[in-house]
């Protein structure tokens, strides 16, 4: 009997876990605001504002799972203040209504500022901002009676991944042959997670009842460094590579005083000025699972912009 996951929200992450799960012939229904997302027979795209607990709460009938992928409407810290602690409790009580498990993905953010490898066993305990807000997300899904999975992932890069520190701020620039400008540093080595990887950890995590109610990381490759990123870029998309440069974390801080969009940005801009290291290890062996080559991650990457240009 086929069993049905339930993905809110059609972002890069969203869209992932859908196709993967439909391709592997899982039933799955998409609920966005607008109906949106991707095209698959095993896909049904139903409108549905997950905000709204009556519809989400009949949209949820018969489910299995729910891969809640819905993020804020914009990367500050009051606005997720504002609207995540309510929808995710809004979540849990009806996939708890309907014995469904819950998967988050997750950021590295309640971590706070880390001085080594991050591992599972380091306390997430971040009070401030948005890291803060990570944090206090994490201990209501643990208050939780429902049962919960967290599987936290670096900064993405894969398919679909466009407002990205990986995304439309570096690939198309290389593909162009245009100067690229990263945050923070060049040479820092630093951790970016695959999303369709991402994907695979949140389907595995909901069908293993070992692994709820757990906090994982994402499968995710050896660091590298910016530069490092940028020459994997230009040489899988066959050019030359470009000219590079840096922003630094004092002049996002500087302009911050002023913009609020910098503001949020300078804030978590330490993740890029000084080694950012995930360590997936344990969780790969949990999961059994491993991230996809790097190599072969960057060309699906680069495949996908160029498909869009």
């Amino acid at each position: 009997m086929n069993q049905l996951h339930v993905v809110t929200g059609a972002g890069p992450v969203g869209s992932a876990v859908a196709l993967q799960l439909a391709e592997a012939g899982t039933q799955v229904r998409l609920l966005t605001r607008s109906g949106s997302g991707p095209a698959h027979p095993l896909i049904e795209r139903r409108q549905t504002d997950v905000s709204q607990p009556r519809q989400l709460r009949a949209a949820l009938d018969g489910a299995v799972a729910v891969h809640h992928c819905v993020h804020a409407s914009r990367y500050a810290a009051a606005t997720w203040r504002a609207e995540l602690p309510a929808m995710e409790q809004s979540v849990l009580a009806a996939a708890g209504e309907v014995g469904a498990v819950v998967v988050f993905p997750e950021s590295l953010y309640a971590y706070g500022l880390v001085d080594r490898p991050i591992t599972e066993d380091l306390p997430r305990v971040a009070s401030e901002g948005k890291p803060g807000v990570r944090t206090e997300l994490l201990r209501a899904r643990a208050a939780s009676g429902t049962p919960t999975v967290s599987v936290a992932a670096s900064d993405f890069f894969g398919p679909r991944v466009v407002a990205s520190h990986a995304g439309e701020r570096l690939v198309p620039a290389v593909v162009a042959g245009k100067t690229v400008r990263v945050v923070g540093s060049l040479d820092q080595p630093h951790s970016f997670t695959y999303v369709p990887d991402l994907a695979a950890a949140m389907i595995r995590a909901a069908r293993d009842e070992s692994l709820w109610n757990a906090f994982l990381h994402a499968p995710t490759s050896a660091p590298v460094t910016q530069r490092q990123l940028i020459a994997a870029v230009a040489a899988a998309a066959g050019v030359p590579v470009p000219r590079s440069g840096v922003i630094p974390s004092w002049v996002l801080r500087t302009v911050g005083l002023v913009h609020g969009d910098t503001r949020e940005l300078a804030e978590m801009a330490f993740q890029f000025d000084r080694p950012f290291v995930l360590d997936s290890t344990r969780s790969e062996q949990r999961l059994d699972l491993a991230p996809t080559p790097f190599d072969v991650a960057v060309k699906e990457t680069v495949e996908w912009w160029q498909g869009q240009a």
